[in-house]
């Protein structure tokens, strides 16, 4: 082996020793690094969860007849819905929503069994409350279904074509096997830029800058040896994410775990090149904090993490293409849950390389210039 590259490694090892003993060596540090990566882990799977589990609701039953507490008794044995409240007219309905004690009202209305006897439509009125619309379209959505499966039964309707649906990859439509595949990559990207972001600025504040410019390291040995820690950490902690997933909620993985381990590895490169950039700017911590917040709130936000990219305007969709986090949620995704392979994910790749090729060149750069 090449002396130079002998000596380049060895430099490289004793800095990330250096780097990895002063990110464990205080068991303050330890506990940070762990506990708030299981705590958000399960606080994902169980909270970030857009399923309605439970819809309490209340009745106006202006009918009063066999038919309507038949099919109100049908919408009651529904698994998720709960009556919380019998009433006398939707002013109390209305009160109740305001209060957030139900998610929705049903008033059926006086002529619900005369229509219905007649074969004409009998309208059932669905209120819901608006102030969170995405809840509110899937307990609509679930009285739809309810509905439409009473009056089948009763042979009300009677449709010359069913509608059977599938859902592919994820069969239950279950929120949480959307977020947990896509909190590994969130978990390593905040980790990553906090890390790489504060390393440098730490050592400004410390004092120990100049003393690690006087070392025998050159500046791009130093500059790598404060990049490899951070990904090193964020494979870990995506690690554990991924066991919680997959054993914990039980999250079925189908893809392959050196291509979920390479999409990461790379993703992490690209967020340690940006970490260090604003650490070589920053003057101190307080500001590589600021800085760090005023970015990944944005990538967060446009990575389609929460919304559909395909929603966001024109132009932010064009944004989006600088943002590493967008390709590596997709990746993972498709990774976890369809066994996307190298191949198949392999676009993903490209925005994610480019920016590394740029912010870690960019990082060079200004740590040599704030060093000169």
């Amino acid at each position: 082996m090449n002396i130079s590259l002998q000596r380049f490694l060895r430099h490289l090892y004793f800095l990330c020793q250096k780097e990895l003993l002063s990110l464990f060596k205080d068991p303050r540090m330890r506990i940070q690094l762990v506990m708030p990566v299981i705590i958000e882990g399960f606080l994902f799977g169980y909270a970030a969860n857009y399923n309605i589990e439970e819809v309490p609701y209340a009745v106006v039953d202006r009918s009063e007849t066999s038919s309507a507490r038949d099919f109100l008794a049908h919408v009651a044995g529904a698994p998720t819905f709960s009556c919380y409240a019998v009433c006398g007219n939707v002013q109390e309905v209305s009160t109740l929503i305001d209060a957030g004690e139900v998610l929705g009202g049903i008033i059926v209305p006086e002529d619900f069994e005369k229509k219905l006897e007649h074969g004409e439509p009998a309208p059932v009125q669905v209120i819901t409350d608006g102030r969170n619309p995405m809840i509110a379209s899937m307990v609509k959505s679930y009285v739809t279904e309810i509905a439409a499966s009473w009056s089948e039964a009763k042979g009300f309707s009677r449709l010359p074509v069913s509608i059977e649906t599938r859902t592919w990859f994820n069969p239950n439509q279950l929120s949480r096997w959307t977020f947990l595949p896509s909190f590994l990559a969130m978990i390593a990207f905040v980790q990553v830029m906090f890390l790489a972001g504060l390393s440098i600025a730490e050592e400004r504040e410390q004092g120990t800058f100049d003393q690690l410019l006087v070392t025998p390291f050159s500046p791009t040995e130093i500059l790598i040896g404060k990049a490899t820690p951070p990904v090193i950490v964020g494979l870990f902690q995506a690690a554990m994410v991924f066991l919680i997933a997959r054993f914990w909620f039980e999250v079925p993985f189908a893809g392959n775990l050196f291509t979920l381990l390479l999409t990461l590895f790379i993703f992490m490169v690209s967020t340690t090149g940006l970490g260090l950039s604003i650490s070589s700017v920053a003057k101190n911590m307080q500001q590589v904090l600021v800085y760090l917040l005023v970015l990944m709130i944005p990538m967060v936000l446009l990575s389609g993490l929460v919304t559909p990219i395909h929603n966001m305007p024109e132009f932010l969709q064009i944004i989006t293409y600088a943002d590493p986090m967008r390709f590596v949620i997709d990746a993972v995704r498709r990774i976890y849950l369809e066994g996307a392979g190298l191949c198949d994910i392999a676009w993903d790749f490209v925005p994610m390389l480019a920016v590394a090729a740029v912010t870690m060149p960019l990082a060079g750069w200004l740590f040599r210039h704030k060093t000169t």
